[in-house]
């Protein structure tokens, strides 16, 4: 009896473990996913613990981006702003000052190194060491062995010139503090200058430039306009309104700008210089004779006039449809840069502004079409001056000869670019006078050897 009692009880047990079995398999689906979920949470975390513990170097990673405050976080302008004037003036008292410079010349002029060839003070490497330890550590960027390389040429006993030497220090100081100037005026703090910036930076440098110091105040702006346009026609030829600081600094324009500081400018130096008081009123008082009915502005018989008067009546067309007007006459800023794209034709810049109004199909390329197109003009104009026309066929042979394009019936802006013939070709499909000029340049080349033998005669 007491055995039959024992098997019912473990028949009992395993009922209940099967009961017991059967009702676990039935938990739910979402319940058999959240514990998969959970265990693999927990192997995870287990696994990125472990590599952490082995390598934390991914801790140390530096902030690279930080978004721009926008508009109305004032607060957050403000701190950016300031954060970036003391940086720039940290990086301003860097710089040698006038005292350290000459500190410097002097250190030099001491440890020069014999012999003396000609009137040129030199220095051997050995010598240029001693002067770098002395001269602190603002200078000790400047003693280098590359630097020192750089600057040695062909003196048999391997030293350098003390002046070429002191002279690239200038420089680079130079550079540097007309980068943190023009950093200053970059308002976007993103390394490049809007329009309004450069004007500011060079409205607030007038003042310290001698051979302005004749200019009306009435003036200032106009000339502020007239030297701003050369450096956004030049050097943002996809008018993004904005040009990086780096693309100043590398230009030439700036130094021609600061060259203004010199009080013995010569006038031929004036004459050439865009940004000189004489060219300036030039550029500006050709503006305001051309300008007949006195409104400010310029209409395209007006513009006809310009230079010689004889751009042909097809390309002025194109000028007005292309370039921004108001009412259909020009102002003043859109009237720059056409006197930039004309007065330097050769220029990649000026070409590009020419071309894209030779270029009326919008093909990227002139063809015979085009070509044909602009002659005519220039053949009418013949015509009207008692000139017997020249064979558009002839001329077209003459440009694609000088041109030599990659093929052989188009003409890209590259190809005028690479020709060095462009200031040419342009001129012969705009201008009579340039077609003139290009047309009789074998009589004008004898006429002028004759006038230089007669000055030597005399």
């Amino acid at each position: 009896a007491r055995s039959a009692a024992a098997e019912l009880m473990d028949w009992a047990r395993s009922l209940r473990g099967r009961l017991a079995a059967r009702c676990a398999s039935k938990r739910t689906e979402q319940e058999l996913k959240d514990e998969e979920m959970e265990l693999f949470t927990k192997y995870y975390m287990e696994w990125k613990g472990g590599r952490k513990s082995g390598n934390t170097s991914y801790t140390n990673i530096p902030r690279f981006y930080y978004r721009l405050p926008a508009e109305d976080e004032i607060l957050l302008q403000k701190l950016r702003e300031e954060s970036r004037a003391v940086f720039l003036q940290r990086k301003s008292r860097e710089l040698l000052d006038n005292e350290e410079l000459q500190n410097l010349w002097f250190l030099l002029d001491k440890h020069q190194t014999s012999p003396m060839i000609g009137e040129e003070a030199m220095i051997n490497y050995e010598n240029f060491l001693k002067v770098g330890e002395k001269a602190g550590p603002k200078c000790k960027q400047f003693f280098t062995a590359k630097i020192f390389a750089k600057l040695l040429h062909n003196d048999p006993y391997g030293r350098i010139s003390i002046m070429q030497f002191f002279n690239y220090v200038m420089r680079k100081v130079w550079l540097h503090q007309t980068r943190i100037g023009l950093s200053l005026y970059d308002v976007a703090g993103q390394g490049y200058l809007r329009e309004s910036d450069l004007e500011n930076y060079i409205l607030e440098l007038i003042p310290t430039l001698p051979q302005l110091d004749g200019l009306e105040k009435s003036f200032y702006s106009f000339y502020v306009c007239t030297a701003v346009r050369k450096f956004f026609f030049f050097l943002d030829p996809l008018r993004t309104g904005k040009i990086k600081i780096q693309d100043i600094l590398a230009c030439s324009f700036l130094d021609d700008l600061l060259e203004l500081r010199d009080e013995e400018l010569s006038k031929e130096s004036q004459e050439t210089n865009w940004f000189s008081a004489p060219s300036a009123l030039r550029v500006y008082g050709q503006y305001l004779n051309l300008d007949k009915d006195h409104n400010g502005m310029l209409s395209k018989e007006e513009l006809s006039r310009y230079g010689t008067g004889t751009l042909t009546n097809i390309f002025l067309d194109c000028v007005f449809q292309e370039c921004l007007t108001y009412d259909g006459e020009m102002d003043y800023k859109t009237y720059l840069d056409f006197v930039l794209a004309l007065e330097n034709r050769k220029e990649p810049a000026a070409l590009q502004y020419i071309f894209k109004l030779l270029d009326i199909e919008n093909k990227g390329y002139l063809n015979v079409f085009s070509l044909n197109y602009f002659f005519r003009a220039i053949q009418e104009q013949m015509k009207i001056h008692g000139q017997e026309p020249v064979s558009f066929q002839d001329v077209k042979d003459e440009i694609f000869d000088m041109v030599k394009p990659k093929d052989p019936y188009k003409i890209s802006l590259q190809d005028l670019i690479n020709s060095s013939q462009g200031d040419t070709v342009t001129s012969i499909l705009i201008d009579l006078n340039g077609f003139w000029t290009y047309e009789n340049r074998e009589v004008l080349v004898a006429s002028d050897n004759d006038n230089t033998a007669d000055v030597d005669d005399t």
